[in-house]
């Protein structure tokens, strides 16, 4: 097993890390929409996080010799599912063509009160 870290994605806020590598499997923790140079949220709204939040996954990914092209499966958290169809056109245009498997639902709260929340498992 091998721990994935990068300084290019925000560290964890908690007992966790960025990513494990297991096998060929990549599982990366949830990311949020913090910025990895200040460790605060990036102001704006579904669409600001849900980029914020997929790059920090890319960047996460790259750290382990990734990329979003490799991703076989996503959960996304949403504060509030009717931003489900702004956040899905981000991530529509983050992932193209590739279309990985998904499931989306809805939570009470996300950590530091962002609004989306994104983790994945990728292959190598």
């Amino acid at each position: 097993m091998e721990t994935i870290k990068t300084n290019s994605a925000p560290a964890a806020i908690g007992p966790y890390s960025q990513a494990k590598a297991f096998g060929s499997l990549v599982f990366c923790s949830g990311q949020v929409p913090l910025d990895p140079k200040t460790m605060t949220l990036v102001d704006g709204g579904i669409e600001v996080q849900t980029r914020q939040v997929l790059g920090n996954v890319k960047a996460v990914l790259e750290a382990a010799g990734l990329t979003l092209g490799d991703v076989l499966k996503t959960t996304v958290f949403l504060k509030d599912m009717t931003d489900f169809a702004a956040m899905n056109a981000v991530y529509a245009e983050c992932f193209g063509d590739h279309a990985p498997a998904r499931s989306t639902v809805e939570v009470a709260r996300l950590p530091l009160g962002a609004k989306v929340e994104i983790e994945c498992i990728a292959g190598r």
